[in-house]
């Protein structure tokens, strides 16, 4: 028989608006950016119906995960993330190539394109944080070295296609996971001494030309102001126009000039909002990326379970990086990337992916009290 208990325990489950909110109000801000950014540029209104076509894909899948139980997808792990490799190996050799980098496919039937590496993304997060439950039960050196061998795996063949932010975004997730699980510090500290001697092996085999060049003009801008450290000198001078509240929106005068930041719409699309909106549209932005990291953080507090903790802690990371990354290469704090800023940039696959990640989060705040397929007891 029903009873007032039960009813109490179905309340809990709740739809979690605060992150749902958080998130749409970013990518409507973003789309707001991105017409902006694109009134100059003759694909621009094409760019804006794909963003927004994706945020509405991605809105519909968002929903739809939330009200699915998690624990699925702990159990389709293995195979989504044996498909996220195959994928990535599909691209080196099927992949369309743009601008000297292969990391797209296209799909037959729509003829559009995605980002492989987005979606792995995901399911690399689903897959990692099955095993470091495994760890968190009973401490394993052979699942060490398997958490090892799948995170490799997917970064040397993003390296190869090759995008070195992307590649970051992986072993950024692996080392907030490891922070979390507690890995024992001997691990860690005999970890250090053989990252730093593998520097030189990683500058001379692993970097292509670009990487280094991007870092060298990061370190130093005058190596090469005309080149590598054009975007950088080009979006601090942007940033800096802004101000206080900023030139208005379609009023910039390097966002709406084609000799402008280059790549405004996506990697550089921060400069846009800096200098037409200043700092107050900064702090705006800020403020709602912080609000959804934390609110982040605290449903992976908040989880029922490890794997569930996990998996929102990696979301959390990876998410944090792709912010941190794209405003810090923006401002010259950190060497450029290509690393979008999440909800804002333009990219239809990292717009779905982005609210992919986001069910997944909100399907583990939703079922923290009690699994939604659980007896009511």
């Amino acid at each position: 028989m029903y009873s007032l208990s039960d009813k109490k325990k179905k309340k809990k489950f709740k739809f979690d608006y605060i992150l749902f909110c958080s998130v749409f109000m970013l990518s409507i801000f973003g789309i707001i950016v991105l017409c902006s950014a694109t009134a100059t540029n003759p694909s621009g209104s094409r760019m804006v119906m794909v963003q927004i076509a994706s945020m509405i894909l991605g809105i519909g899948i968002c929903v739809v995960l939330n009200f699915l139980d998690y624990n699925i997808f702990k159990s389709l792990s293995t195979l989504l993330y044996i498909f996220g490799i195959l994928l990535l190996v599909a691209v080196l050799r099927f992949g369309t190539e743009i601008l000297g980098s292969r990391r797209w496919l296209i799909i037959p039937v729509i003829n559009m394109s995605f980002q492989p590496s987005e979606l792995t993304k995901i399911f690399y997060i689903l897959f990692i944080s099955k095993h470091f439950e495994k760890l968190s039960k009973e401490f394993n050196k052979k699942t060490i070295i398997k958490i090892f061998v799948f995170t490799v795996i997917p970064v040397l063949l993003i390296f190869r296609q090759p995008d070195g932010g992307m590649a970051l975004t992986y072993l950024f997730i692996l080392f907030v996971i490891t922070f979390v699980h507690g890995i024992p510090y001997k691990y860690i500290f005999a970890g250090i001494p053989a990252a730093i001697a593998s520097l030189p092996l990683v500058w001379k085999f692993v970097l292509k030309n670009y990487h280094k060049k991007r870092i060298l003009s990061f370190l130093d801008p005058s190596l090469d102001p005309q080149g590598a450290a054009y975007q950088v000198s080009r979006a601090e001078m942007t940033v800096g126009s802004g101000q206080i509240w900023g030139q208005g929106l379609f009023n910039g005068t390097q966002s709406q000039s084609l000799e402008g930041v280059p790549v405004k719409e996506s990697d550089f699309i921060f400069t846009v909002i800096a200098e037409e909106l200043g700092f107050i549209g900064s702090v705006l932005l800020i403020s709602l990326i912080l609000l959804i990291l934390f609110r982040c953080i605290y449903i992976s507090w908040k989880s029922k379970d490890i794997y569930g903790a996990y998996v929102s802690i990696g979301i959390t990371a990876m998410l944090a990086f792709n912010f941190i990354q794209n405003i810090g290469m923006n401002i010259a704090l950190l060497p450029v990337s290509g690393v979008p800023l999440p909800f804002v940039s333009a990219g239809g696959s990292a717009m779905v992916t982005y609210y992919i990640a986001v069910g997944v989060v909100m399907s583990i705040s939703m079922h923290r009290e009690r699994g939604m397929f659980e007896p009511s007891g």
